[in-house]
């Protein structure tokens, strides 16, 4: 699977690929350099994926769960055999590092497609008896039907394989839209479909834009299900196009994730874990500490040791093995991202490093990339919009607090509550600051480490329902109860 040609995207419906009308153009972050064409799909193409879907359907849906994960399994084997190819189309296609898309992204898809092949063979379903009246209830779960599914451009054959793998292990068949500034990845996988053994019809890609190619998806009367990983703002109007329908929807949205951070905490463990968590993947994860809470007695020590680590963290070409960080997606991402900076200033706020502060030394060919240091700003209210919007960028910042009260209040004062992290050594402590803080995910002392099996989701304005083992499993399957006298 060669990517260093121009690449002209196709999509990919009911077994075939077809060729877009008109396209969307598809940069290269390292060098903002346009390099592939992308389909700018609508209505019709949308139509002619969900028939497709829709077809197929019956055949899939009444495999067993050992056949479809036989299929899910030899995906998985095909994708890992063509390990580096997918490492190095996604790093070019979104900007990230290789080593963090060898590491992270193109594993984590593999496994995806393993765990779901697993998980859907082990589920049970209820049983209850009402003895006095001689009835048996029990429970099935049976696949809802085409499922559209609609992933991000931070995380993109890893949060795509995220919502394929256990729609169609339950038996479901899919359209997907991934971001169209990141499909290369999603085409790629779809060479592999037929090799797979995945029937025309049961996985179906169809790339464009949200407001053509998602708003056809999510709005068409025969998808009874979506699953979305991106903005609150899109997720708003997803749920508004769906309303007519009663669709089913898992939606992850975005967070404003804090750390806090206690005199007791293990120091040089949590300034080398927050570093990551602030920073990782350039900071474009959903789950990236974009606020860090720190006790008073330590927070200047912190400060400085937090933002020498920073300095450390390397940023540029995407290819080179000394870097940490690559490129953000685009040039309007890296100029919202620098706006943020740049408001944090007029407030008065102390950058302390990264953005304005550090020049990059960047190689000839990456001068016109969308690059921006790691950035650690103080000083600012928890009011400022800074502190309180999602930035997705290399930016985190910083402020003291002074008790545990103080810390869990300002920690859920924002509108999102996807995750967080703790850091103190105080085992009753960290249990009750777990139970008080409004996010689906917290962890304690270590940040990103994933049970699959274990819901994932969050709370407010960073989404509504959990995927994970059974709650995938739950949310991709219809439950029926059956009452039987005898």
């Amino acid at each position: 699977i060669n990517v260093t040609t121009f690449l002209v995207l196709e999509n990919y419906i009911g077994g075939k690929f077809i060729p877009g009308r008109s396209h969307i153009d598809s940069y290269d972050p390292s060098t903002g350099e346009v390099y592939c064409k992308v389909p700018d799909s609508g209505e019709e193409e949308v139509d002619a994926a969900v028939a497709a879907a829709k077809k197929a359907f019956p055949d899939w849906s009444a495999r067993s769960p050992q056949q479809r994960a036989d299929v899910l399994n030899k995906l998985a084997d095909l994708i890992e055999a063509n390990m580096e190819d997918f490492v190095q189309a996604e790093s070019r296609d979104q900007g990230k590092t290789l080593m963090f898309a060898r590491t992270v992204d193109i594993p984590r898809s593999v496994y995806n497609f393993r765990f779901f092949a697993s998980s859907v063979l082990h589920h049970t379903t209820d049983c209850s008896q009402i003895g006095h009246m001689g009835c048996l209830n029990y429970t099935v779960r049976c696949p809802v039907g085409v499922a559209g599914l609609i992933s991000p451009w931070n995380l993109p054959l890893y949060l795509l394989t995220w919502k394929i793998a256990p729609a169609i292990a339950t038996g479901n068949t899919v359209v997907a839209k991934p971001s169209e500034m990141t499909s290369v990845t999603a085409w790629m996988m779809c060479k592999l479909m037929q090799q797979a053994g995945v029937p025309p019809g049961v996985v179906n890609l169809v790339f464009g834009t949200g407001p053509r190619a998602g708003d056809a998806l999510v709005a068409h009367a025969d998808v009874p299900l979506i699953s979305f990983t991106g903005s609150s703002a899109t997720a708003q109007r997803i749920t508004e196009r769906s309303a007519p329908y009663c669709k089913k929807l898992s939606l992850e949205l975005g967070g404003k994730n804090p750390a806090i951070i206690f005199a007791d905490a293990d120091m040089e463990q949590c300034i080398e874990t927050t570093i990551r968590s602030s920073f990782s993947n350039q900071g474009e994860i959903c789950l990236c500490t974009s606020r860090i809470y720190v006790e008073r007695s330590i927070y200047s020590e912190f400060l400085q040791k937090f933002v020498a680590a920073a300095k450390k963290w390397k940023t540029g070409s995407p290819s080179d093995s000394q870097n940490n960080n690559g490129a953000l997606i685009s040039k309007e991402h890296l100029e919202k991202v620098r706006g943020f900076v740049a408001l944090a200033k007029s407030e008065g706020a102390i950058i302390h490093c990264g953005e304005g502060v550090d020049q990059l030394d960047l190689p000839a060919h990456n001068k016109s990339g969308y690059f921006m240091p790691a950035t650690v700003i103080s000083g600012l209210p928890d009011s400022s919009r800074v502190m309180q919007e999602e930035i997705f960028g290399p930016v985190t910042c910083i402020s003291p607090f002074d008790s545990e009260e103080e810390a869990v209040a300002r920690g859920n004062d924002v509108r999102y509550g996807l995750s967080a992290t703790v850091w103190s050594r105080d085992v009753g402590r960290v249990h009750r600051v777990a139970e008080r803080l409004q996010a689906g995910l917290v962890w304690t002392n270590c940040w990103l480490v994933r049970d699959l099996n274990l819901p994932f989701g969050g709370m407010k304005s960073s989404g509504v329902g959990r995927e994970g083992g059974k709650d995938s499993y739950h949310f991709f399957t219809e439950v029926k109860s059956i009452t039987i006298k005898h």
